[in-house]
């Protein structure tokens, strides 16, 4: 389900199966790949508001795909615009980085995003302890990262920009409205036992 938009977008920029990426078939790829990345980081950010309430642990099983899938289409996104519209030439992408901020934010995202696929798995998870939930918190970081990328880089139609920063907005203020409250239902047994 989650691979089949990088189907589609191979056999467009392969010419098969009569699909078409349009006139500009780079730009195509470029901003199909890093829409999808978006896409995914967005619901993955959505599991754990999900999951409080609806009440379905099952959910957080999804989170740890969602994130890879995020991390796979904005390794795509990236690799299409180094290969197709940049020719691989090293110093053609560093004036553009630094001709262009939006780029750097966009490339700072994705590195942000490579050491959480590294530690997705259980093993990571259990070595690093409490330390793996403080690490996997800088996918708020990067949700701020790839909308500020996206608004960035649209030159005048800002709606689809304006309504992923909406979407990540209310999810994070969902995060910081819930802290004190699940904080305070944490320490509620350990009052209550202690007064008894």
């Amino acid at each position: 389900m989650f691979i089949t938009p990088a189907l589609w977008l191979a056999a467009g920029a392969l010419g098969v199966a009569g699909v078409s990426l349009g006139v500009d078939p780079v730009r195509s790829l470029v901003h199909e790949n890093g829409t999808m990345a978006l896409r995914m980081l967005v619901a993955t950010l959505a599991i754990t508001p999900l999951r409080q309430l609806t009440g379905h642990s099952d959910l957080l099983r999804l989170r740890r795909m969602l994130g890879l899938f995020a991390f796979f289409y904005a390794l795509l996104h990236l690799s299409s615009w180094v290969v197709f519209d940049q020719g691989m030439d090293l110093q053609m992408i560093l004036s553009e980085v630094v001709k262009r901020p939006y780029l750097l934010v966009g490339l700072s995202a994705v590195l942000l995003m490579l050491p959480l696929a590294l530690t997705s798995t259980t093993a990571a998870q259990r070595w690093l302890k409490r330390r793996w939930t403080q690490l996997h918190r800088l996918t708020y970081v990067i949700a701020v990262l790839a909308v500020w990328h996206f608004w960035w880089q649209v030159k005048k139609d800002l709606r689809e920009p304006i309504a992923y920063a909406v979407i990540v907005a209310v999810l994070l203020g969902w995060r910081v409205w819930k802290r004190p409250r699940a904080a305070k239902a944490r320490s509620a047994p350990a009052t209550t036992q202690g007064t008894a």
